[in-house]
């Protein structure tokens, strides 16, 4: 698993490989030279693996820089840089990383660069997912895949789709993965994303490998080397990844042969692009398969050269290679070396497993276990006086004291995986019922253009206004979902806001932006989408009438809009223009259509029109909410 998430935050960064290495500079150069020079020269060496501690100098140089510089964005690019670079470089589960990337996001979000807030989260998720912060890892990627809706931006959401597949990876949810990844393809597709596409496939191998679907496997692996080979060749890491993920689905199928031959293909690929040292790890992967084969020698030579470069880069945690090269020790009849590399495992499995309980503990748990201990002190000095009744009591309520410990452990952890799963799915659904809106918008709006195309067409002026006036209504609707998805709160709507952006359409059909001003004279308020629906077709209908009627000869004029709440159930809605109102004795203009849907609308809310015609119109609604039919 170690290998697995190294290599995600590898892959993300192998395109930068190809650029090439600038002159090495000093600190002392670069104080004189721009802080935009100087952070295009930490590009552009943050991924060269040499002179690390010149770089690390010269980094945190530009970052007090640009401290000083005040701008939100430079202080984030910076960071971000510096996060890249102690990744790459092999300095993780680090919490220079983690550290790096809040600071980035921090002062992103001070910029107000939606973008690049969008990508921080979902690289601040990988980065969490390094060091098992899976409940942080999520909840930073769907905040990721909110703001990659908002902005339509196609390669990001893709990207965080597939982040996602690696997310249920890592919680062993390997159907999740997939149906994920297998969403996030078609949109990188789309995109044009080829490299993102090939990387998305390592979820695939994975997830399949693990199901037993070794084929499908196979066949992901094929597609993600095509895809390499012919639109993205530059991405010369993502190959070395796909032949040693196909190597694991070999070994689970027990195709040994085939396993040696990927794993041997990818660290021969990554030896010549990124050098021995940087690639020794890979050799453990080897010298397994050679073990399976009894092969003990060959075993031996690469599981040493493997294991001594995990310990070069301090990751002594590692636990499957030091059991595999006991087991070769063992084979080879050198049971020394064989019982050391056996107890190195252990070790550090006793130490995972410790910090896995400790991460259990709570401070409640911890005083009761002292308060424990304090009692069991006393318990036995009164064990010498107390006669025979009194112990078998002491026992009794001792028995039960330890049962209903273990009761409440049992039902505290039981409780916190429930809440933790209740808690993703309020997250997938969430966002399953966000891209519901979104799609209802998208599909009002195509409704929207399909009756433009075809008033466009027509030539009857009375049909045509009567096609723009439903273009209208299908608009108004449309808004009120465009709100729902994009707004923290998927049951409500606020009125002022959605009110401007009905105006503006509205406007903008009669183009009369420039001759007519609508305001909002309301204070903020949100209603439930079956009160804002029907509120909004009857302002869409009275905003329609009077830029048609009440200022004649492209008059100039106002309209005035406002909703307030009287109380719990009573809302108050008045409507009114400075126009010429209407006169009495003429007939009403149009199909009459409009005021029917009005009368419909104002009974289905349980409402009462009251309406004026001095200087202008004047309407007035008072809406019985909790009683509407």
């Amino acid at each position: 698993m170690i290998k697995t998430i190294f290599t995600l935050l590898m892959v993300c960064l192998s395109t930068y490989l190809g650029l090439s290495q600038s002159n090495i500079l000093s600190p002392k150069e670069l104080q004189n030279v721009s802080i935009d020079s100087s952070l295009s020269w930490m590009r552009q060496n943050a991924y060269t693996g040499t002179d690390l501690d010149n770089f690390h100098a010269i980094g945190l140089q530009t970052l007090k820089r640009s401290l000083d510089s005040e701008s939100p964005q430079t202080i984030a690019e910076v960071h971000e840089e510096l996060a890249n670079w102690h990744g790459y470089n092999g300095i993780f589960p680090s919490d220079s990383i983690v550290y790096h990337s809040e600071k980035a996001l921090e002062y992103y979000e001070k910029s107000g660069n939606k973008k690049k807030i969008a990508d921080t989260y979902r690289t601040l998720s990988i980065d969490y997912l390094n060091i098992r912060e899976l409940e942080k890892s999520q909840e930073v990627l769907f905040k990721a895949i909110g703001l990659y809706e908002e902005l339509d931006d196609e390669k990001g959401l893709g990207s965080a789709y597939r982040t996602l597949g690696v997310l249920y990876q890592v919680m062993e949810d390997f159907e999740k993965s997939i149906a994920y990844t297998n969403k996030a393809i078609p949109i990188l597709e789309n995109a044009g994303e080829y490299a993102s596409v090939a990387i998305a496939q390592f979820n695939l191998i994975i997830g399949y490998g693990e199901l037993g679907e070794f084929d499908k496997a196979y066949k992901a692996a094929d597609y993600c080397l095509e895809l390499i080979k012919t639109k993205a060749p530059e991405e010369i890491f993502v190959p070395v990844r796909a032949y040693s993920y196909r190597g694991e689905v070999y070994v689970k199928a027990k195709d040994y042969d085939n396993a040696l031959k990927d794993y041997i293909k990818a660290w021969e690929l990554c030896k010549t692009h990124v050098g021995e040292e940087r690639c020794a790890t890979y050799r453990t992967e080897i010298g397994q398969v050679y073990l399976m084969k009894n092969d003990y020698s060959n075993a031996l030579t690469h599981l040493t050269a493997g294991v001594a470069a995990y310990e070069d880069k301090e990751q002594t945690s590692i636990i499957q290679p030091y059991l595999d090269l006991s087991a070769t020790y063992a084979g080879l009849g050198d049971f020394e070396n064989a019982l050391l590399y056996k107890d190195k495992a252990l070790n550090n499995k006793i130490e995972v497993l410790e910090g896995k309980v400790a991460n259990l503990e709570t401070e409640t748990i911890v005083k009761y276990e002292t308060g424990k201990k304090d009692e069991a002190l006393a318990s036995q000095a009164l064990l010498l006086v107390q006669k025979s009744k009194t112990q078998n009591l002491i026992i009794a309520v001792t028995a039960l004291l330890g049962l209903l410990l273990v009761s409440l452990l049992y039902f505290f952890n039981k409780n916190r995986k429930a809440t933790k799963i209740i808690k993703a799915k309020n997250a997938e659904n969430e966002l399953l019922l966000k891209e519901i809106h979104h799609r209802v918008k998208n599909n009002l709006e195509m409704v929207k253009s399909l009756i433009a195309l075809q008033s466009a067409q027509i030539e009857d002026s009375a049909t045509k206004d009567a096609m723009i006036a439903s273009q209208n209504r299908v608009q108004s609707m449309g808004i009120i979902h465009q709100k729902l998805y994009q707004g923290e709160n998927l049951g409500s709507i606020e009125m002022k806001d959605y009110f401007l952006n009905l105006s503006e359409g509205i406007l903008d059909t009669f183009n009369a932006e420039d001759r007519v001003k609508i305001e909002c004279a309301m204070e903020n308020l949100d209603l439930d989408v079956d009160t804002a629906v029907p509120i909004g077709l009857i302002v869409n209908e009275l905003l329609t009438n009077a830029l048609k009627y009440a200022f004649p000869e492209n008059n100039d004029g106002a309209i005035s809009i406002s909703l307030e709440k009287i109380n719990r159930s009573h809302l108050k809605l008045k409507v009114s223009d400075n126009g010429v109102g209407k006169i009495k004795g003429l007939a009403p203009k149009g199909t009459g259509f409009g005021t029917q849907l009005v009368k419909l609308l104002t009974q289905q809310l349980n409402g009462k029109m009251t309406e004026y015609s001095e200087s202008g119109t004047y309407i007035e609604f008072d809406f019985l909410i909790d009683t509407a039919a």
